[in-house]
């Protein structure tokens, strides 16, 4: 996978980008990340991005023209077929399915806003619009970062267990299970006889339940979205009643 950045902050991906996973994907050619300034792009003089707004209001905005030529230098470089994803508190929410979808791509480029906001014919340029949630950042760098990890970690052969993303919180439309490692009894607090027991199938049972029991308690809404079998029905039943909310 191809991943570009169009940011007026460069620098601050040079250590995310090289760290962690992410680094070892770079390092083992996974991925090839490249970061562009769109400032190198500006005609004007005095390298100015950002301009008023016209009608008044407050803040500045992008202008269009360096990050349209910053684009088109990135997309005559790596013309491979892609999303062109623009960080925006606008856009449509990030998630898991997002970055399951994303992970698909041969080449994602994202766009880093700054200041107030873009101008408006930038979104020609983008098929995405996408936020990283119901708040603010001062730029979209570090939504950009996130993403960027998300997304990479789903790509085959970046994580060491190839069984790890699948089970992960959100990709089973659940929350993880409780997990447990040595020593057996920490300060009395005990790992669960069953996960001891060397019954793998009781274990998957007790896996599952315990999922539902953490989604319903902490995200209920993620339960309405899920089709559920007999058996997930029964124990989402159980937990109700152990509850009393039934």
């Amino acid at each position: 996978m191809r991943i570009d950045i169009l940011s007026l902050f460069p620098h601050m991906f040079d250590g995310p980008l090289h760290e962690s996973m992410i680094g070892n994907a770079v390092e083992n050619n996974l991925i090839d990340v490249g970061v562009t300034d769109f400032r190198d792009y500006t005609t004007d003089k005095h390298n100015h991005v950002d301009d008023y707004p016209y009608g008044g209001g407050a803040g500045m905005l992008l202008q269009p023209q360096p990050i349209f030529d910053a684009l088109a230098d990135v997309q005559t470089k790596h013309p491979e077929k892609g999303r062109v994803v623009l960080l925006d508190p606008a856009g449509y929410q990030f998630n898991q399915t997002v970055a399951e979808d994303f992970a698909k791509e041969d080449h994602l480029t994202f766009i880093c806003g700054h200041y107030e906001g873009y101008d408006e014919r930038i979104r020609s340029l983008v098929t995405d619009e996408v936020s990283l949630g119901d708040y603010v950042l001062t730029g979209g760098e570090l939504g950009a970062m996130v993403m960027i990890d998300a997304t990479v970690r789903l790509i085959p052969g970046v994580l060491g267990n190839s069984e790890s993303a699948p089970g992960d919180s959100f990709s089973s439309g659940l929350l993880e299970y409780p997990q447990y490692t040595r020593p057996a009894d920490f300060r009395g607090m005990a790992v669960p006889d069953i996960l001891l027991s060397g019954d793998h199938g009781k274990i998957d049972d007790w896996r599952l339940e315990q999922a539902l029991k953490r989604t319903y308690e902490r995200r209920p809404d993620m339960l309405a979205q899920l089709t559920l079998n007999g058996k997930t029905r029964q124990m989402l039943a159980d937990i109700k009643a152990d509850a009393g909310d039934l």
